[in-house]
């Protein structure tokens, strides 16, 4: 640019276009800095108000709360208690439940004890009776038996013809036979035993002697004494009446011999009922 008063060029100089741009964007920088600051503080602002109800908030929840706590330590207490008073009373009934329950073992185990010895007695009465059950059965037997011999004993007993052809009456062949001739009564018997070599023998009215023996043979000699007279009977056999008569009124009396050894005899001498008995010695 040109000055005609001084001649003299004047040249203007315009800022570079690049500044004014960075003036806009700082421009534009600043207001957006500002607007920031101004919603960053309205923030803040509501922040530090919603801390403060927040504050507020958690001030009364505290409270309620420590409320709660003590209300929570009262009755943790009074529960402490309730439990405490409970478990003094299980205790108690637990205590007495177990003596309850050591009483009736002990009672149990006597009665198991009195058990055991009652099925032990029980044991015993039972061997007894089966002891006696089996006595008893015994003697059964034994009476059956008795009663079978007897029977067999009666059945023995038979009448033999004598050796005086007389029909004797009923002979015992062994004492148990004459024991039941004893007891029917129908006559007197006496028994006897006979050595050989020894004296006349006193057998009821009369006297006996033996004089021979045979075993092997079953036989037998004796001597009858009876009435002042001696009459010899001779080889006479076992079980055989050996017949004669004696008294004042004859009666027929029967020696029988049941029993022979080596050197000796045994039997009896059968008499009549009405035949005169011996003079007791006193």
């Amino acid at each position: 640019m040109s000055d005609g008063t001084n001649g003299v060029t004047v040249v203007e100089s315009k800022p570079p276009m690049w500044l004014a741009g960075v003036a806009v964007c700082g421009l534009a920088l600043g207001l957006g800095a500002l607007a920031w600051s101004y919603t960053l503080q309205n923030h803040l602002s509501t922040t530090q108000q919603n801390l403060d109800t927040a504050t507020k908030q958690n001030a009364v929840l505290s409270e309620k709360i420590q409320e709660t706590n003590e209300r929570m330590r009262a009755q943790g207490q009074a529960l402490a208690q309730n439990v405490g008073m409970t478990q003094k009373q299980l205790e108690d009934k637990s205590n007495q439940l177990i003596a309850v329950q050591k009483s009736a073992a002990a009672e149990t185990a006597r009665l198991q004890k009195e058990q055991a010895a009652t099925a032990q007695q029980v044991g015993a009465v039972q061997n007894d009776v089966s002891s006696v059950k089996t006595d008893v059965g015994g003697v059964k037997t034994d009476v059956a038996t008795t009663q079978a011999d007897l029977a067999a004993t009666k059945t023995q007993l038979t009448r033999v013809m004598g050796d005086a052809g007389v029909m004797s009456g009923l002979i015992a062949t062994n004492h148990d036979e004459l024991e039941e001739l004893k007891h029917k009564g129908d006559r007197n018997y006496y028994e006897f035993t006979l050595s050989k070599g020894a004296g006349a023998q006193n057998v009821g009215t009369i006297k006996l002697q033996l004089k021979k023996v045979d075993a092997k043979k079953s036989k037998y000699t004796l001597e009858v004494s009876s009435d002042d007279k001696n009459i010899e009977k001779k080889d006479k056999n076992l079980d055989e009446p050996v017949q004669f008569y004696s008294g004042k009124s004859p009666a027929l009396f029967e020696v029988v011999v049941n029993n022979i050894n080596k050197n000796q005899v045994t039997g009896y001498l059968s008499t009549p009922k009405s035949a005169p008995v011996p003079i007791a010695v006193p």
